[in-house]
């Protein structure tokens, strides 16, 4: 769907930039909205309004399964190819821990956080069933990464929402290891800071900086409640010129 501003329509932009009320108390209420209101197709139609317009992450990071919803703040985890799993008498003393920094990092997640990790070739998996036990154990909201996620009947089993390329059982033991962690991170040409919102359902997966989330969010609500009265003139009988014409939204 398309939403295009009317002359009115940016007039009341402009004075909502100064006069928005927060509608939620703190992060919990706020993803609570999020997952019972929202979607990323609305969320984004929002960011390109800001101009935010490289805010998704590439399409073929999809939900392990279709009815999975992330939403919480970003973990940035950043990953490296390595070819051994240990290298003894290595300057970096991160080649000879196994996975590097990925059991720190694991252990860093705070509750409503998403752990998104990228920076590895796409030849094995960055995520699995144990990994899933121990984020749901601390309160994590989910795991996006740039590759893929294995043990999957087991994942899908706990409802641990997760994001990846699909499902591909190669281990990163060997072949991959965390470098560092919340740290910007760089996916598909978007650019991922420690606390950005992460918002992913069946149609991708958004990142909302988080210097713009509360315009964002708030206008993001008003048009997806907009859309449900559009919805409801359409099904009324309005015509799309008509419904358009009064609504300034399709």
């Amino acid at each position: 769907m398309t939403y295009v501003d009317s002359a009115m329509g940016r007039e009341v932009v402009l004075r909502h930039r100064f006069c928005m009320k927060i509608l939620w108390a703190d992060d919990h209420e706020l993803f609570r909205i999020c997952r019972e209101e929202l979607f990323t197709a609305v969320v984004g139609d929002i960011m390109d309004q800001l101009k935010l317009r490289r805010q998704f992450l590439p399409p073929q990071i999809q939900p392990l399964r279709s009815d999975m919803v992330v939403v919480g703040r970003a973990m940035p985890v950043l990953e490296a190819d390595v070819f051994e799993e240990k290298y003894p008498g290595s300057a970096n003393p991160l080649l000879s821990k196994p996975f590097g920094l990925m059991l720190e990092a694991l252990d860093d997640l705070k509750p409503d956080e998403v752990y998104i990790c990228a920076g590895a070739s796409p030849t094995y998996a960055l995520w699995g069933e144990l990994m899933s036990t121990r984020a749901a154990k601390l309160g994590a909201a989910g795991v996006v990464v740039d590759g893929y996620s294995r043990d999957t009947a087991g994942i899908l089993a706990m409802n641990f929402p997760t994001f990846s390329y699909g499902r591909y059982a190669q281990d990163q033991a060997p072949r991959g290891k965390v470098i560092d962690f919340r740290v910007p991170l760089e996916i598909g040409g978007v650019t991922v800071h420690n606390g950005d919102i992460v918002f992913g359902d069946i149609d991708g997966v958004c990142i909302v900086p988080h210097a713009a989330e509360q315009e964002v969010i708030t206008r993001a609500l008003e048009k997806a409640r907009g859309e449900k009265l559009v919805k409801k003139a359409i099904e009324a009988g309005l015509s799309a010129r008509e419904s358009f014409e009064k609504f300034g939204i399709m």
